[in-house]
């Protein structure tokens, strides 16, 4: 504590100074897995990458003091060795705790306890005048609902309180076939209904095949069942294992997966984004093919490659919930209008319970007539080669979300005039937190969150990628790969020793108690 203290202070006295002379500023948290363009600018960053330790685990409590760089991989391990889980566990290893309570992160088991930042009891934030003050959902809770899903800006959040809850060994996991959107829905909110049922989510693999995915904790495997595992080299991509085995299937799937590998399964393949990656590359998409580069097909490495490259400028990005009852026709516009397949189908419970929690760019989620729910489709691709287009099409994501009365998760690439954006999100008890906390004259989610064509432009200009090769297939790419390659050894590392670790894990029935250990 007294080494997090002390760069606290440090922090602190570096927000003072800005704060004299009204100057905005840049939090560095070191590697990251956002979709925006940034960069480390030493006269106006605040560097907070060594905030990046579980300061401990409270069994009794059931919660983990983090700090806010800590992934989630770090944090899983931290809690897992005491035989407990997070609530909510982000899908990628990489992903932090600081991003996942700034940005409304949400999982599977969003379902039952909404976003990541409902998870969190309290947090530590140095405010923009150097403060350090402490909110909760009952203390300073207008400064906390503010700073969940603020990206930053209303403070700098050094720690969190996390609530965590018992593990088990295995996630039982049945998947149902379904045959369109409507129908996955109507399955979907009839696992959430069943309160034994604990994760759920869904893939849409065309519009006449959807799977749901739904997920509960259990101590072992029966006799007659193996574990499925997907994190190691040799084991298949999560998302193939459920097209092949369960949606050609008449009836439910059931399947035993450590819990580790399902909280991660999204990892290899970063859902089954670097499949279009092979495409790209002109390389054939087979076992083999994804067997030997698979160290580079983790999400930590390809984010790196994606940033270095550029290639993300050029993918549709889009993470957006629209309510139960607008699913049937907002999947039928994805489908005529984009036809990107496949698609993540995520149901968040976005409803706010704690009293007085309707602060903040959310806080339409404490009122009882938002809906209780959203269903998430995350839609991910590669998008038009001219760019009028892709942009184009981006907003009219925007638009028709907008239209149903939907929600749209801001880690994602924001086409929106700032009018529009202030449309549908709530202005005055956002501007009230950042008025209240002296952080008015930093920039606001809008500055943060609009794609920024002068950013965009600067990195390409200061890329040592020779012009004439900029934008052109496949030289971008391989760009992109070898600054992965050049700046991603300590990544590779990460990947390694938790392939590893995976390993050593024992797959018979007999072992499966050990799994937490």
């Amino acid at each position: 504590m007294e080494a997090h203290h002390n760069a606290v202070s440090s922090i602190s006295e570096r927000l003072r100074q800005f704060y004299a002379q009204r100057q905005p500023f840049r939090v560095y948290h070191g590697s990251t897995n956002s979709t925006r363009t940034s960069e480390k600018n030493r006269d106006n960053t605040v560097d907070t990458s060594g905030l990046n330790r579980v300061l401990s685990i409270d069994n009794v409590k059931k919660t983990a003091l983090v700090e806010p760089n800590v992934p989630m991989d770090v944090l899983l391990d931290a809690a897992m060795q005491n035989g407990l889980v997070p609530l909510v566990v982000m899908e990628f290893p990489g992903i932090t705790v600081g991003g996942g309570f700034s940005g409304s992160a949400g999982e599977s088991s969003s379902c039952r306890h909404g976003p990541f930042d409902s998870t969190a009891n309290w947090i530590e934030i140095v405010l923009p005048d150097g403060e350090i003050a402490r909110a909760s959902k009952t203390e300073k809770n207008d400064l906390f609902w503010g700073a969940a899903s603020g990206f930053g800006t209303i403070g700098v959040v050094t720690l969190l309180e996390i609530q965590l809850r018992d593990a088990t060994a295995v996630m039982e996991l049945t998947h149902y076939p379904a045959d369109n959107v409507a129908e996955a829905c109507g399955k979907i909110k009839e696992e959430v209904g069943n309160p034994a049922v604990e994760y759920v989510d869904a893939i849409a693999f065309s519009p006449k095949s959807v799977v749901v995915c739904s997920g509960r904790l259990v101590d072992a495997v029966p006799a007659g069942s193996k574990l499925r595992h997907y994190l190691r080299r040799r084991d298949p991509w999560f998302y193939l294992d459920v097209q092949k085995r369960a949606s050609k299937a008449k009836k439910p799937v059931v399947d035993y997966v450590p819990l580790v590998d399902y909280l991660f399964r999204w990892d290899r393949g970063g859902f089954w984004v670097a499949r279009y990656a092979y495409r790209y590359f002109f390389t054939p998409f087979n076992r083999i093919t994804r067997y030997v580069p698979d160290s580079y097909m983790h999400a930590r490495v390809m984010y790196h490659a994606l940033h270095k490259s550029r290639l993300s400028d050029t993918y549709i990005i889009q993470d957006v919930g629209v309510p139960y009852d607008a699913v049937d026709e907002f999947s039928r516009w994805v489908d005529q209008t984009l036809n990107i397949y496949p698609i993540w189908l995520c149901p968040l419970r976005v409803r706010r319970d704690a009293p007085d929690s309707a602060h903040g760019l959310h806080a339409d989620f404490a009122d009882p007539n938002t809906p209780e729910y959203m269903l998430n489709f995350g839609i991910w691709g590669p998008g038009p080669s001219d760019y009028k287009e892709l942009v184009r099409l981006n907003r009219e994501i925007e638009h028709k979300v907008h239209e149903l009365g939907g929600k749209k998760t801001l880690y994602a690439q924001a086409y929106y005039t700032e009018e529009e954006f202030w449309q549908s999100y709530n202005r005055p008890a956002y501007d009230a937190v950042r008025t209240k906390y002296h952080a008015s004259h930093l920039p606001s989610v809008y500055d943060k969150v609009k794609v920024d064509e002068n950013a965009k432009s600067k990195v390409m200009e200061n890329s040592r990628m020779p012009k004439a090769l900029r934008n052109t297939r496949p030289f971008q790419g391989l760009y992109g790969v070898y600054k992965a390659w050049r700046g991603g050894d300590y990544l590779l590392q990460s990947i390694a020793k938790q392939s590893k670790s995976n390993a050593a894990k024992p797959s018979s029935k007999q072992d499966s108690q050990e799994v937490l250990q």
